[in-house]
């Protein structure tokens, strides 16, 4: 047995061992170091695109889903309604009233000035929040709330008020969510940025475009026959007019229907 060819033959086998561990070494570092340069690119790229936004939450926030089902008005919900014409329609989850003095508006529609007739006028009306403003269908629609995150254009969960030629509030159709239940354990959810470059890599946010609010809340997720499945969502308005929604587990764009001449406060 020729101990010198043993040896010779052990020392390049490790030789080759090393070049290969120092290979896959290589290969890790320059991946790492990758996902950090296209982080810091994604930035650059807004920038270049002169895209703005303001100062964005960098703490890691956690949320998870939620289940909710339709509230059933009764007679005695109604009861409590004044000054109004109401009628429920099947099964009970939408309440339709007419008032009897209409409410009158300002020139310039201030959110705030509502705000005191939602609390006594509207059932739960402390509990919604401003969503948007339609001129094209003479509408304003607030959204309901759950611990303070509004519900997202959930049909399950709104008041819409319709207004007149004279600037008057004349009607308004509500719905409401109840039966809050969390499901699972909270997750860390994406960051806005991160919803951000999805908007982006999507072409959603044209150049020069500004980003004039990032709000958190809640969208449904699946839309069952008695109940849904809620999940946290990503709000960002463009230029004060256009709404664009991001969920904030699985980084999908949400598309609801769209509605023309739309302000966001």
């Amino acid at each position: 047995m020729d101990w010198s060819k043993i040896k010779t033959i052990f020392i390049v086998t490790f030789l080759i061992l090393d070049v290969y561990l120092l290979f896959q070494f290589m290969k890790i570092r320059d991946a790492n170091k990758y996902e950090f340069v296209t982080e810091t690119t994604f930035e650059e790229k807004l920038k270049a695109d002169e895209i703005k936004y303001e100062e964005l939450p960098t703490a890691k926030i956690k949320s998870q889903y939620l289940s909710a089902k339709p509230k059933v008005f009764t007679k005695s919900d109604t009861a409590k309604l004044k000054g109004q014409s109401v009628t429920l329609k099947d099964p009970g989850t939408t309440l339709q009233a007419e008032f009897e003095k209409p409410f009158a508006l300002s020139n310039k529609f201030e959110p705030a000035e509502l705000a005191s007739f939602l609390k006594d006028n509207i059932l739960y009306g402390d509990q919604y929040q401003f969503g948007e403003k339609n001129e094209k269908k003479s509408t304003i629609t607030y959204f309901q709330q759950y611990e303070s995150y509004p519900l997202y254009k959930n049909i399950n969960g709104m008041i819409t008020f319709t207004y007149n030629s004279e600037n008057q509030i004349v009607s308004y159709q509500q719905t409401y969510l109840e039966g809050f239940e969390k499901m699972a354990a909270k997750e860390e959810i994406l960051t806005p940025l991160k919803a951000i470059e999805t908007l982006h890599q999507k072409g959603v946010i044209k150049p020069k475009s500004k980003i004039t609010k990032v709000e958190l809340g809640y969208s449904t997720r699946i839309q069952l026959a008695a109940s849904q499945v809620l999940a946290p969502t990503w709000h960002f308005a463009v230029n004060d007019k256009e709404n664009l929604f991001v969920n904030a587990f699985e980084g999908q764009i949400i598309q609801f229907k769209s509605d023309e001449k739309t302000n966001v406060e």
